[in-house]
């Protein structure tokens, strides 16, 4: 007799975008050891290849997929890779994004808006579009989009761009979460606080501006990736059974402190 696994995602597929470092990298290596086979994408085909040696050494079942998210056609070759390797589709989690232009609004260029917004916005589209029947042809599912608190519970100066584009995630998994939800597919947006990612130190990049984002959150300090590939692998799984159209964020208090 077989004996069942306690395993969160056991028997599941899941594609992860932007996997190839941060916290798309925590949460494929995460979904892998709950017991998903994961479809991995991201631009940088090095760093993808290493990830999936990386989950397949260690017992996962991983595919890569290198590709630009912002390509409609790479958005349907990852989604033929999970039907045409595993069988179908479960999990999707759109995580692929950019910083974007940091700079007064008045200064950034029309391509860098177009870029910023392809990347993170459209992008999320693309992904949900051909996810979609994958996920209805299993009957249930779950599609996540992270998107992020700037542009939602708070701004910052010269992250106009950033914002918009993060913003625009969440009322597109709103949408989406009305619409399918009858068909059994749950979708939720995860919203990180600070995390410790290149990004992160894109963004603050010196000594005094780290201390000053840690102190912006109530637990002041940053996330690890891993602290939100935890937070996804709740929305993913049974555990969050009852929840869609759910903006979650995952924040360390940012969105509520004043200290």
């Amino acid at each position: 007799m077989a004996t069942p696994s306690n395993k969160a995602l056991d028997n599941k597929t899941a594609i992860v975008t932007g996997a190839s470092s941060g916290i798309g990298r925590a949460i494929a290596r995460l979904f892998a050891a709950e017991g998903a086979r994961v479809i991995v994408t991201a631009r940088r085909g090095e760093l993808l290849d290493s990830l999936v040696s990386e989950i397949n050494a260690a017992g996962g079942i991983a595919v890569g997929v290198a590709g630009d998210v912002t390509d409609e056609s790479h958005a349907r070759a990852v989604v033929d890779a999970a039907i045409t390797r595993f069988g179908g589709l479960d999990i999707a989690v759109n995580n692929a994004g950019a910083l974007g232009p940091l700079m007064l609004t008045t200064d950034v260029s029309r391509d860098s808006w177009d870029h910023t917004m392809a990347t993170n916005l459209t992008s999320a589209f693309l992904g949900a579009k051909y996810q979609l029947p994958a996920l209805l042809a299993r009957g249930a599912g779950s599609l996540i989009f992270v998107s992020s608190f700037v542009g939602h519970t708070a701004a910052m100066p010269g992250a106009a761009t950033y914002a918009a584009s993060k913003a625009g995630m969440i009322g597109l998994m709103k949408a989406l979460a009305v619409e399918y939800g009858p068909q059994g597919i749950r979708i939720n947006a995860l919203l990180p606080g600070g995390t410790q990612t290149a990004a992160a130190d894109i963004m603050a990049n010196t000594d005094e501006m780290k201390d000053f984002v840690r102190n912006m959150h109530a637990l002041k300090r940053l996330a690890r990736p891993e602290e939100q590939a935890s937070a996804a692998l709740f929305l993913a799984s049974d555990a969050s059974s009852f929840m869609t159209g759910t903006a979650m964020l995952v924040d360390g208090g940012v969105s509520i402190n004043k200290t």
